[in-house]
Formats: C-alpha cells, structure tokens, sequence
C-alpha cells in the first residue's frame, strides 16, 4: 500500500516507532528482570539458552541422585566397618578359644559367643535404607540371607541378585557403588568367604576339637584382610560420590551464570535505555510541533 504521507513524515513516524519500541523493550526488562523473555528477543541466542537450560536440569537432577546414592554408600561404608569390628572380635574369641587350657564348657560358651557374631554379620548384610536391601543387589526388596543356628550350614542361600547399579557423574561417566552381600561375605573363594570361617570356628569349639580350632583360627587372618578390602571398595566409593557431588556443584554455579549472562537484564542499563528514549521522544514531538505548517492558502494573495 503507497503512503499518503511525505518522506519527511514517513520517516519522523519510523523514528517514533524505534523510540517507543525501544521504550517497551526497556519496561518490559525492568518489570520481568530479563532481557530474553520469548524467542523474538534473541533469535540468535535462544538456542544456546535452550541448551545451558537443559544442562542445568541434567545437572541437577545428577546432584539429586548423588545426594541419595550418598546415603547409600555412607551406610554400606557403616555396616563393613561394623562388620571387620565384630570379625575382629571372633578372632579374639578363636585366639583364646586355642588354648589347651580352656575346658570344653568354655569353648562352648566362645562357641555361642561366634554364633552371636554370625548372626550379627547376617544383620549387617540386611542393612536397609530407604526400604531398599542396598547388599541384595538388584533385587534389593528381598532380604539377601537368614540363618538358623540350629543347621549345620546355618546361613541360607544368597537369595538376592547381581549389583548393577553405578552413580553417574556430572561429566557423563558412571561409576560403580554396590557391592552384593554376597560378595562381601560369602565369597565364592572359601579360603575368604566370612560366613564359611566363622561357622567353622563356631562348630570347631563347639565341638572341642583342638586340631579344628587351630585350623579355623589359622584361616581367619585371610578372611578378615577380605573383609578389609570390601570396605575400602566402599570408601572409595564415597571419595567418589565426594567428587561427582563437587565437580556438579561447580558445573551448576557456572550453567546458572551462563544463564544469567545470557537472559538477566542489566537494570541500571535498561533505566538508562529507557531514560534515553523517553528523552528522544519528548525532543522529537517538541521538534515537530515547531516546525512551520504551510498550506496552500499560505500562496493565494
């Protein structure tokens, strides 16, 4: 469509419009605090907008999974310190249990003591948080063992599933943080499988046998240097949530500054901007409304 008007009108309208649109930008970033509200503010920046909002989330919902996966690896760090402190007090219990002077009503009662231990070992590998059996592996709703002293083999099946859960980090990779009650203490190796050693102390003094005692006390050193080792698996695994936990920590502080940069609206500028273009406008109207009006009655004599 041709416009009626002058070039020189046409062209103090086109000026107006810029000033009250830079006006509107101005107002709008004071009100919302943002310089990118829709995709028109920033055609050439929302994109990596969209992608620094994106990593944001990813992040923290890795810090979330960290925080959780903590509490994990910090009560499985827990029941294995437990667990080395009660083998180390059957060892005690089989170091004076083999020696020639105890009776056999004594081995006996240091036999129900070992005992005891067994079924406190079986507690431990039952640990639980959040409901979860965290030594069952993937099948962590069913308990891993129960035990029945009165059996000659008093420790059920393992009766959980292999562990395949791993803690992702913040820079994509993955690392592992459970162990199976199993492979803590029922090692397919029975030179260090723990229930094996401490049922075999257990009905070696129940039983008063000087050659079984000194062979079950012989091998306990083994088990428990096992034992040890499945606890620094685990505090390993809390170096390394540790880590993640601070790496995302950091990476979250700069997306969130990356953001900010890119869609924050500077206040003290958008006030001056705003300042400006109510002073342009003000200056162009009085301008206009100053200049000569000559009409055709102004050349008729």
């Amino acid at each position: 469509m041709l416009s009626s008007l002058d070039p020189s009108s046409q062209q103090f309208l086109d000026n107006l419009n810029r000033i009250s649109d830079a006006m509107s930008t101005a107002q709008q970033q004071m009100s919302t605090g943002l310089k990118i509200s829709s995709v028109s503010d920033a055609p050439d920046q929302i994109s990596t907008l969209l992608q620094a909002r994106a990593g944001l989330s990813s992040t923290q919902q890795i810090l979330s999974n960290l925080g959780r996966q903590k509490t994990e690896v910090d009560a499985g760090e827990q029941s294995l310190e437990s667990a080395v402190q009660l083998f180390e007090q059957a060892q005690t219990l089989g170091a004076e249990g083999d020696t020639s002077t105890l009776s056999a009503d004594q081995r006996t009662t240091l036999s129900q003591q070992v005992g005891t231990i067994m079924q406190q070992m079986v507690g431990l590998a039952g640990t639980t948080v959040e409901g979860r059996f965290i030594f069952s592996g993937d099948s962590d709703q069913q308990a891993p063992y129960t035990i029945d002293l009165t059996q000659a083999n008093p420790v059920s099946a393992y009766q959980g599933s292999t562990a395949t859960r791993v803690a992702q980090h913040p820079n994509g990779t993955t690392f592992p943080i459970s162990l199976t009650a199993q492979q803590i203490f029922d090692s397919s190796d029975p030179t260090t499988n723990v229930f094996t050693s401490l049922n075999n102390l257990r009905t070696a003094l129940a039983n008063n046998d000087d050659t079984a005692i000194q062979t079950a006390v012989d091998a306990l050193p083994k088990v428990d240097t096992y034992l040890n080792d499945q606890l620094a698996f685990y505090g390993n695994a809390q170096n390394q949530v540790a880590e993640a936990t601070d790496y995302g920590q950091t990476l979250q502080t700069e997306i969130q500054t990356q953001i900010s940069n890119l869609q924050d609206a500077d206040l003290t500028d958008a006030i001056l901007q705003l300042t400006q273009a109510q002073t342009q406008q003000q200056a162009a109207l009085t301008a206009r409304a100053q200049l000569p009006r000559t009409t055709l009655f102004n050349f008729i004599g």
